[in-house]
């Protein structure tokens, strides 16, 4: 009557259960000498077996892993491991070495705001950018100089760089952006034609702030990257509404600012003079004036690096 009452009851079921489970687990050396090193009780460990199992196995994956990219467990850089608190066993996510330096390495972007811009562009660096081409040395002596004399004094004139499509103009201006962030140096970099089109959206949000904090998060960033402006639908509103007040403010306020686009000056002034209401000259003269207050003026012809 003892024996099937035993056999009956739930709890010693669940322990024979629990037990088993342990005991096969406790067969592979791996887990064994996992284990070993956790201050715990038998009966409390045995109540985590697959939890512990599924530690030792991400555990043991990082002990041969050589980089991130290697990584093998369910969260890339990252270790499901045991960790004793209060005498009872507790499970957590915690980064390996290779995140801590990805992390650390990529801090610098917490600096920069990027609107619709590509990754490679977010990423780009001084050290990796493409000098075969004699064509881009002097925007590279350019930008390095401007490094040089930024640090010494933030009120620099910036770039108005134009040229042909794929040469690298985004690229180079980004990496100098990203140099400079690495210091502390914010700055916000917007490709023009997506970031007019997202804030005339904003403009009705029911969330007030949004368009006031998209408008002044590029109009008073430190450093600015209008991307390929001329590419836009030029209308009145774009034009005289939200580009004349960021540049008249970058003016006063003597904030660098930089320009990439495959027109020229003259044939910007063209595009911006062109609206649904005609031809609007003068208008356009104004935003070129400042164009040419807040930047210096480079072409780069190049090789199209995106064939």
């Amino acid at each position: 009557m003892q024996r099937l009452k035993e056999h009956l009851n739930p709890k010693n079921n669940l322990n024979d259960i629990l037990d088993d489970a342990y005991e096969e687990a406790l067969q592979s050396e791996n887990f064994k000498k996992f284990v070993s090193k956790i201050k715990l009780k038998r009966e409390e460990l045995r109540k985590y077996t697959s939890l512990l199992e599924e530690s030792e196995r991400e555990y043991n994956n990082c002990q041969n892993c050589k980089g991130i990219l290697e990584c093998k467990n369910k969260l890339k850089g990252f270790a499901y491991l045991p960790k004793v608190t209060n005498s009872t066993l507790e499970f957590s996510y915690k980064s390996c070495k290779y995140k801590k330096k990805m992390d650390k390495d990529n801090k610098y972007h917490e600096n920069t705001y990027a609107y619709n811009i590509p990754e490679e562009i977010k990423n780009a660096s001084m050290k990796k950018i493409y000098k075969t081409d004699k064509a881009r040395y002097a925007t590279i002596i350019w930008l390095t100089d401007f490094i040089k004399k930024y640090k010494k004094d933030s009120h620099q004139k910036g770039l108005y760089l134009c040229g042909n499509f794929g040469s690298g103009k985004t690229y180079l201006i980004a990496a100098m952006l990203n140099e400079l962030a690495k210091d502390g140096v914010k700055s916000a970099i917007i490709f023009w034609p997506e970031y007019l089109n997202d804030l005339k959206s904003s403009f009705n949000s029911p969330i007030k702030t949004e368009f006031k904090t998209k408008y002044n998060t590029v109009k008073k960033a430190p450093l600015l990257l209008i991307d390929d402006i001329g590419a836009e639908s030029v209308t009145p509103w774009a034009r005289d509404e939200i580009l004349c007040p960021i540049l008249q403010y970058r003016m006063d306020e003597k904030l660098p600012t930089f320009f990439t686009s495959n027109l020229d000056l003259k044939a910007l002034e063209t595009h911006l003079s062109i609206t649904s209401k005609g031809d609007e000259i003068i208008k356009a003269g104004r935003i070129i004036s400042r164009i040419k207050q807040l930047t210096e003026y480079q072409e780069l012809i190049s090789k199209n690096l995106r064939q």
